[in-house]
Parts: structure tokens; sequence; C-alpha cells
């Protein structure tokens, strides 16, 4: 049996991914292992699938100065030492690195022995970990046509996100069902992600009377986000967060409002979803979302809104925009070579274990 190590960490976006490529992995006859944090959020999504699971030392990389950056050379140092001890007890014939920084250390611990490594890149521009890491890389995925020029020509390939199987498989009628709908009116889906979207939200309830005029509308607040004042409206429901339902949710929608964090909308468009993106500032991140929605309205996939500069009344409009021309975008999306992210990534690693 072929042997793959899983590395990746720190966020759930550094893991989920992963995970989404389990049962492809298994039906092409991959053993799988996971190296992360000692105690990071991959520890628990990992062992919750009942993967074998080994925690390393792991520093992070900053881009500003302190102290730490000093001594976190010393654990990225430890943690490389402690993946070569598991490359010789594992003996993986592939590595497939989601990135994070605990992810350092496995890809120049894999490298060292010769052991091939494959890096994904989810976002628009490359991370500092994997710009480290991917001078190491066999082969580096990458989710938009435009990250292509970051990448060295020889080793880069566009494949799309991983996406979890299951939410291909939601059901409509378990949709309404669960968020108490009929199917009088579209739905239209808000997902602020998992710790909600204040200016996203802030911006669904000042339109939401004209809203609801048209869809139902369920929305995912995030965590202590909902309002009181608006439980019990008709044809509006709030959740602060879902998870098994959400495959159902987006079979129910008929387009939604999201913020574009790379996992987040590469499933609306494996779901073939229309949306209206409202990515996080350049202020309060790197800038990624920003280009992540870009890309997407390039390719005629959503309608993109600054959430510095919105008024409600512009969400209102590109939200009949997008209902109003939506089998435009999802022909696009069809279109997409990029909708198939799980089997072009495994036909990758079994190909390099193979070697």
């Amino acid at each position: 049996m072929k042997k793959i190590i899983l590395t990746g960490g720190g966020t759930a976006g550094h893991v989920t991914p992963n995970l989404a490529l389990l049962p492809s992995l298994e039906k092409a006859g991959f053993s799988v292992s996971y190296i992360g944090s000692y105690d990071g959020i991959e520890k628990t999504l990992a062992t919750s699938k009942g993967l074998p699971y080994y925690g390393i030392s792991s520093g992070k990389f900053r881009r500003y100065a302190s102290a730490k950056n000093f001594t976190d050379i010393f654990r990225v140092l430890h943690g490389i030492s402690q993946a070569k001890g598991l490359m010789k007890t594992i003996r993986p014939d592939v590595v497939f690195s989601k990135g994070g920084f605990v992810s350092v250390p496995v890809v120049l611990a894999a490298a060292s022995k010769g052991i091939p490594v494959v890096i994904h890149e989810s976002d628009m521009t490359p991370g500092l970990a994997n710009r480290i890491a991917m001078k190491k890389a066999s082969r580096i995925c990458c989710t938009f046509p435009e990250t292509l020029e970051y990448l060295p020509k020889d080793k880069a390939v566009l494949t799309g996100a991983p996406i979890r199987e299951e939410l291909l498989h939601g059901s409509r009628g378990a949709g309404l069902s669960f968020a108490g709908f009929t199917d009088d009116k579209p739905m239209l889906l808000v997902v602020g992600g998992s710790t909600g979207a204040v200016k996203v939200n802030e911006a669904v309830r000042q339109i939401l009377p004209e809203l609801l005029k048209t869809f139902n509308v369920c929305h995912l607040t995030g965590k202590g986000k909902a309002d009181p004042a608006l439980s019990g409206t008709a044809g509006y429901v709030q959740f602060e967060y879902v998870s098994d339902e959400m495959k159902d949710l987006l079979a129910a929608c008929s387009l939604a409002i999201s913020r574009a964090g790379s996992n987040a909308i590469c499933e609306l468009l494996a779901t073939r979803t229309p949306a209206v993106l409202i990515p996080l500032s350049a202020q309060a991140s790197r800038g990624d979302q920003i280009l992540n929605a870009r890309s997407f309205a390039k390719q005629g996939f959503s309608e993109v809104l600054d959430e510095d500069t919105m008024k409600p009344e512009d969400l209102l409009a590109a939200v009949r925009k997008v209902y109003e021309n939506r089998d435009t975008y999802i022909r696009a999306m069809e279109k997409s070579p990029t909708s198939d992210a799980v089997r072009t990534i495994t036909d990758i690693l079994t190909g390099l274990a193979k070697a």
C-alpha cells in the first residue's frame, strides 16, 4: 500500500482541503498519516477523521521585527529534526502540504530524504510559508489562473481547491426544511464566515425588508452575531453557524452573499452558486480575499463589492443583478477547468508515488 503524509495547519483553511482529499486518496490505495503542530486546530480535525497524527515543534515566520523571530528559528530546526525522524518511521511515498508554518519543517525534511512533495496554494499570491517550502516541491498546485505567474513554470499546475465531496450531494428539500422555508420564493444564503462579518451582517439587515420581497433569506451570522430582534421575521432565519447542513443549504439556495476566502468561494464554484462577494478589506488582512474576489469576477462567477465603500443600496443592486443573470454566472462556472480539484490532485500524488 502506498503511504502519504498530509501536513498543514494554523487555521482550518490549511486543514480542510487536506481532509477533502481523504476519500479519493483511500480509493487510490493510500495509507494516510498527518503531521501538524502539538495542539493546533489540525490535530482536532485530523484525529476526528481517525488519522494517525504526529505533532512537531513549529515556529512562526514574521514579517516584522520581533525577538521571537530568533527563538523560533530553533523551534523550526527542532521541527525539521522531528520530521526527519517521522520520515524514517512512516516511510511515505509522497507528502502533500497545504501550507501554514508547521508545514515548512515537514516539507524540508521530506525533500532532504528524497521524498516527493506536492504543495497547494489556495490564495492568489503564495503565503510566506509556501514561498519558503516551494523551492523543495516537486509540484505546486494552485487555485487561481493568476497564481501561475508567481510560480516556477516547471512545477506549477492549475488544479483548483479540493472541496469536500459531500458538498456536491446536498438535498434542496433538506435545506429548505432545515431553514424552515417552503419553495414559494428563491433562497438567498448569507455567509459571513465562521466568526461572522459585522459589516456584511449590518448591510444585509439594513436592506432586509427589500430582500424579503423577493427572497427567503438564510443568514449565517457567525458566533454571537445573531440579532434577537429579528427572530420570528417571516421569510428570514439566522444561524450562528452550521456544519453538516451546509451542503443542503447550498443545494437549496439560488445565490449567496459571501466573504471571499479561498475555500469558501471554491465551494460556491463547485456547487455552481452565483454570488455577491464582499472580501475582507486590506486593512484587516494581507489583501488575499480582494484578489480572490477579483479573479472570480473576472472569470464571470460573481459580482464584487468593496466593504469600505459599499452602501446598503449597492448590495441590494448587486444581489438583484446576480439573481436576474443567474444562468450566465452558472454557465461560466460550468466552463471552469478547476472544478474537479480532488481528482486532479490525487492523480498527481499517485503519479509521484509511483515514480
